[in-house]
């Protein structure tokens, strides 16, 4: 109601120069049909030729279109417009149901191209309007356009709509948070769901950078963790396995080397790279995969090593049945901390809360297979490379070593070196 009032004199001046004047009712959807009613009747003071409604959050439903016009027209007796967004695909159905509601503008996009999911499609549109107002169209003009230089711009943007946009719609959450985090390849898909699984949550109707930051990072409280794991790796030397494809490429000379060397094998998150009965522990820490996995980590053998009393009850619950040892983290910039309990690290990767695991523990030195990087320019490679350099800079860290190809600026040594396999040789 304030901004409305607060763009008024604005709006008197461009009706003084001569100009057509609209406002857009942002947001609209889930408001209480009083504040709906009380904005049409602030609007209907002014000089407006047109009051626009706008479904930012794609969430609204046609049955939902119609009750915001009804409500709008207690006070409202101009031109009414409608801004559609195409979170779950019903831009055109609302548009057209706003349209049987006396809706006389709405909006259209070549393709239903915009940002995020889109709009309406105004070849879609076109097509509504010859029917509806019995007019004689020739459209092959127009889809020949759309075929010659639209479409190559929708492959080459990829805006339009997504399993993803369509729950943003679906749970009135800004999509400015699915945009984000889709051109951010820090983010796989299940990172994405689970974002928006959180957002759920804590709310996500207005998009703020801190609260997608706080997705990705609630570890804000003093550190705290039961686990000591000395008990586990003090005087051993550990193997930890990544995601990467080298750890699949390389895995039976990586099988053969722990059935030989006998170190104690660490698995990041979910994955299996080598058999399940080689693995001795499992660790995670990083929010949004906390909440992708918990599911999977259910029937998991191994113990799962975590910040679990660091957690928010909602996902103490989900990991109330998993076997746990508790390990507690603090998030501090351009550090790396050991204690008993719990570490000190720069970011929330799950990599830097293992090997703080591990110099924790008092392990004896680390193996690193798996992590390949994802190439040099890629802003996932340099996350990694700024956390491996604060380590190196960390006085009296543990030793490691790769023993698959990598890009990290890490030592490496051949997983097929025969000195390898020796005891102490490879540190030489």
């Amino acid at each position: 109601v304030h901004q409305v009032e607060e763009a008024m004199p604005a709006i008197n001046q461009l009706k003084e120069l001569g100009y057509n004047t609209t406002v857009n009712l942002m947001q609209i959807a889930g408001l209480p049909m009083e504040d709906v009613e009380d904005l049409a009747r602030i609007a209907s003071k002014y000089p407006i030729d047109v009051l626009y409604f706008a479904d930012s959050l794609g969430s609204m439903e046609p049955d939902d279109v119609s009750d915001t016009v009804k409500a709008l027209r207690k006070h409202w007796s101009g031109e009414l417009g409608f801004h559609p967004h195409n979170n779950m695909e019903l831009a055109l159905l609302n548009t057209v149901r706003a349209m049987d509601e006396g809706v006389t503008w709405v909006d259209g996009s070549v393709l239903g191209m915009g940002r995020g999911p889109g709009n309406a499609r105004t070849e879609y549109l076109a097509m509504e309007f010859e029917s509806r107002f019995g007019l004689m169209m020739n459209h092959t003009p127009l889809l020949e356009l759309i075929n010659k230089y639209f479409k190559p711009m929708q492959e080459q943007f990829g805006w339009g709509p997504s399993p993803f946009y369509y729950l943003a719609g679906k749970y009135g959450i800004h999509p400015t948070f699915i945009q984000e985090m889709l051109g951010d390849s820090r983010y796989d898909e299940e990172d994405v769901l689970a974002v928006i699984d959180n957002l759920k949550k804590v709310g996500g109707k207005k998009y703020k950078a801190e609260t997608l930051a706080g997705a990705r990072n609630f570890y804000t409280n003093e550190p705290q963790g039961s686990w000591d794991p000395s008990g586990k790796f003090k005087n051993k030397e550990v193997l930890v396995i990544g995601s990467g494809p080298g750890a699949a490429k390389h895995r039976y000379i990586l099988e053969n080397f722990i059935s030989q060397v006998k170190p104690v094998v660490i698995a990041l998150n979910t994955q299996a790279p080598v058999t399940q009965d080689l693995i001795d522990l499992r660790t995670a820490c990083h929010p949004v995969r906390l909440l992708a996995d918990n599911t999977d980590h259910l029937f998991l053998p191994q113990d799962l090593v975590l910040p679990y009393s660091m957690l928010p009850e909602h996902l103490q619950e989900l990991y109330k049945d998993t076997d746990i040892l508790d390990f507690g983290l603090g998030i501090r910039e351009g550090t790396f901390e050991f204690h008993e309990h719990w570490s000190v690290i720069p970011n929330t990767l799950v990599l830097s809360y293992t090997l703080a695991l591990l110099n924790s523990g008092k392990a004896k030195s680390i193996f690193l297979a798996g992590f390949d990087g994802y190439g040099i320019e890629d802003p996932r490679t340099v996350e990694v490379n700024e956390m491996f350099d604060i380590y190196h800079s960390t006085n009296g860290v543990l030793p490691l070593v790769s023993v698959t190809p990598t890009q990290y600026r890490i030592p490496q040594m051949s997983i097929y070196d025969p000195g390898l396999w020796e005891s102490e040789a490879w540190k030489k």
